[in-house]
């Protein structure tokens, strides 16, 4: 029988040609990653080594990296406090792969990952954090996990205990039509298996559309993979791949361009024709609660959010900007925008994208989650309505729960900015 992606991967992890979905395995990881909720690691690291007598030493610091980006510049002396304590590990452990607010080299972590060429085919990659999924648009096997188990992951080298997960293959066929974005895609799916459809599943993406999609697409339909529950999403690597990693990461070692089997068994096939999609708009308070626009129009907005680790790359940006050019935002809005990374800020710099934002009236600040969550810039007043391209709209997640949570692409987000409403994007400037 054949072996999906995911199975060949797992059982590359463990010295296997392949797993099968219900093995209890503990693979080795390429690479773990962690933000500032590495000070929870950090303790629960050393406490491992506490009656052994030993140094506590990572297993391999190439191995591992951590990026600040949650509360980029910390914004209190607690912040402070945590991220000098795992500046201090990081020299201590000598770990390179070490990513704060510096320049064009800092930024969110589900950016600098792929862009810095840290994430390659055919690897194991976990983080603590639940977005870890992202990873899997380069062909890796990624999901997220808690502090507990990335310091036995950073002790070991390993991840212990893990099930196997059967496989979704979900393929989508067809041209996108105008206005029409991966957002879309991955809202409409949310929205048609719901956020518990996924659960325990790897979703392995399959068809035209993803074959003609970029780097940049497939990083978004991976990361919001787990609002449908899904502990991965991934892509069959191919020349979209290759060309990513070789000419915007600057990659230069060969690459373990796995690929499934023809007669792999999967859990079940879902097929989605792009071609007849319309923009999607996840209301509140749950992702899965997906509407068409044309449902939701009219909707008043306080606030439009551009940018995260969903839909903040400089193809992103370049929408907002196009739209945006020579028009204004709504007097009644305020307008943010996050750049994925560093290098993405400065890219759109270059490009002009920024310079017309802010003529637009948006206010582009430095790369950061802050905002998504609700910790960090971007908090919501009592009765507010914000539209966001971010990935989550749960109550209280932009730091209120007295506010209302929109979420859809760049294009929807730029459309309706200028008009104040939440608007179908086709009837803009898209």
């Amino acid at each position: 029988m054949g072996a999906t992606l995911a199975e060949k991967i797992y059982g590359k992890a463990v010295g296997k040609a392949a797993v099968q979905p219900g093995d209890v395995i503990e693979p080795q990881v390429g690479l773990a990653m962690s933000h500032e909720n590495a000070a929870l690691v950090i303790n629960q690291f050393k406490e491992i080594f506490k009656d052994t007598g030993l140094e506590p030493r990572v297993w391999d610091p190439d191995k591992i990296a951590i990026i600040f980006d949650h509360r980029v510049p910390a914004e209190s002396a607690k912040t402070a406090n945590n991220q000098k304590k795992i500046r201090e590990f990081v020299a201590q452990q000598g770990i390179k792969k070490f990513h704060e607010i510096r320049g064009d080299e800092g930024g969110i972590c589900h950016q600098i990952l792929p862009e810095n060429g840290y994430v390659r085919p055919g690897m194991i990659v976990v983080g603590t954090d639940s977005h870890t999924t992202t990873h899997g648009a380069l062909g890796a096997v990624s999901w997220g996990i808690g502090a507990t188990e990335m310091a036995a992951v950073w002790a070991l080298g390993r991840v212990l205990n893990v099930e196997v997960p059967p496989t979704i293959k979900i393929i989508i066929e067809g041209e996108l039509p105008p206005a029409v974005t991966p957002k879309d895609i991955i809202l409409y799916i949310i929205g048609k298996l719901t956020a518990q459809g996924g659960n325990f599943r790897v979703f392995e993406f399959h068809g035209s559309t993803v074959k003609n999609m970029s780097t940049s697409g497939r990083l978004v339909l991976a990361n919001m993979s787990v609002e449908a529950g899904a502990t991965s999403g991934i892509f069959p690597p191919d020349e979209e791949t290759e060309r990513y990693l070789r000419e915007e990461a600057g990659v230069t070692e060969p690459l373990n361009m796995l690929a499934p089997d023809p007669d792999a068994k999967y859990e079940k096939t879902v097929e989605i024709d792009a071609s007849k999609l319309e923009p999607q708009v996840a209301c509140p308070h749950m992702v899965d609660n997906v509407k068409p626009v044309s449902q939701v129009e009219g909707v008043k907005i306080d606030q439009i959010v551009i940018g995260s680790c969903t839909n903040g790359r400089l193809d992103d940006l370049a929408i907002a900007a196009k739209i945006l050019e020579g028009k204004k935002v709504a007097r009644n809005v305020r307008m943010l925008v996050f750049p994925a990374s560093g290098r993405i800020y400065r890219q759109a710099l270059q490009a002009g994208y920024i310079q017309t934002l802010m003529e637009a009236g948006a206010v582009v600040m430095n790369s950061g989650c802050g905002c998504c969550l609700g910790v960090h810039q971007g908090a919501l007043a009592d009765g507010e309505v914000a539209l966001s391209t971010t990935n989550r709209n749960f109550k209280g997640r932009m730091g209120n729960p007295n506010a209302e949570v929109y979420l859809c692409s760049p294009a929807t987000a730029a459309v309706s900015a200028i008009t104040g409403v939440i608007t179908d994007p086709r009837k803009g400037a898209y």
